[in-house]
């Protein structure tokens, strides 16, 4: 397995879903960053289930942030930050009863193949979304680190079950309507209509996908290293490694397949001294470098594959077909919980190219 990203500013994740413990150990924060564990401890919350998630899974999780090292008098000290969650409401006896059967569309085939049938398939082990737990921890990290230059990252659901949004433009806006309500969407009325969305499926013991979009404000201009860690691509890599991700697109995206060059190309003026685009089609990325302008990022989150439904399946321990239906404690619609996870990975793929770029030092004073 790989299980580390980034090159200076650079992640390793550790632990399983039904493991003592889940986290994350970052190498190359830079020295002198203050840094306390209530301000890791408020992202947590935003991802994790419980009251502010009543549409989320039944596993309840305290989730209370540890800060193991890499800390000392409130600052960073340079060294490896080691962060940690306890795993404490774990029930693994529904993965007992179906440890053989295949569910359709979880990692337990290509698993089970990879890794010989050694791999933890509680939970889902290494494959469940519980592990990004960890990488928002780390996102606090990054965020904070980037807010020393004047970045704001946000991440909010766009879509859900078809129900689409019409969120307002700034990051600001967008961070202040999202938490009005319980799928982190900055449209209120769409947020009822998704909402309805996920509970109709729920009842059908069916779920719902969606789509999230992390807008950057902020970002300087020269952040990214082409031809092989162009901005667009590390992100995209980032993205890819949250569960049920099917796909990233930037600016206008799959739509730019249906332009024409004179549409698509943002033309350039000058505010206030400042080269700036009167359009943004290229989601503030050009030749794989930030633009100086938002960057507009979005992710295709497929519908949760734990379903209450019948479906064919095969039994891994006779090679015969049977069917499934999964029980457990399951979220019917993972993307606003992901939309947390989706602005963490953004944050620490920036931090670290922005520190590549020298855009922030390697020792804050």
């Amino acid at each position: 397995m790989n299980n580390s990203l980034g090159e200076i500013f650079r992640i390793t994740s550790f632990g399983e879903s039904h493991g003592d413990c889940v986290g994350i150990v970052i190498d190359g924060c830079p020295a002198g960053l203050p840094l306390f564990v209530e301000d890791i401890q408020r992202e947590a919350d935003k991802r994790k289930s419980g009251r502010s998630r009543p549409l989320a899974t039944a596993r309840k999780e305290e989730d209370r942030v540890e800060i193991f090292s890499g800390v000392f008098n409130d600052r960073t000290t340079g060294a490896p930050i080691c962060l940690a969650i306890w795993n404490r409401n774990i029930d693994s006896s529904e993965y007992e009863k179906v440890k053989d059967l295949i569910r359709p569309g979880h990692a337990d085939f290509t698993a089970f193949e990879k890794y010989g049938g050694f791999h933890d398939w509680r939970g889902s082990g290494r494959f469940s979304g519980r592990i990004t737990a960890g990488f928002v921890m780390a996102g606090a990290v990054a965020k904070k680190l980037l807010s020393t230059i004047g970045v704001e990252v946000v991440a909010h659901t766009v879509e859900i079950g078809g129900v689409k949004s019409n969120p307002p433009p700034s990051v600001a806006d967008i961070r202040a309507a999202m938490v009005e309500n319980e799928v982190s969407c900055a449209d209120a009325s769409a947020a009822a209509r998704m909402i309805e969305a996920i509970k109709e499926a729920g009842r059908d013991g069916d779920s719902v996908g969606g789509i999230i979009e992390a807008r950057v404000e902020g970002l300087p201009v020269g952040v990214g290293e082409p031809v092989f860690d162009t901005l667009e691509g590390c992100l995209a890599k980032a993205y890819f490694a949250i569960p049920a991700v099917k796909g990233v697109d930037f600016g206008a995206g799959f739509n730019a397949a249906r332009m024409r060059g004179s549409e698509d190309n943002d033309a350039y003026d000058v505010m206030d001294g400042r080269i700036v685009t009167t359009t943004n089609n290229a989601g503030g990325i050009l030749g794989g470098i930030s633009s100086g302008m938002p960057l507009v990022a979005r992710l295709a989150v497929k519908p949760t594959p734990s379903i209450a439904k019948l479906q064919r399946s095969v039994d891994l321990s006779t090679n015969e077909p049977t069917t499934i239906a999964v029980g457990g404690r399951h979220d019917t619609c993972i993307v606003p919980r992901a939309a947390a996870v989706a602005e963490s990975m953004t944050a620490v793929v920036l931090a670290d190219l922005a520190i590549r770029a020298g855009k922030i030092g390697r020792v804050l004073k």
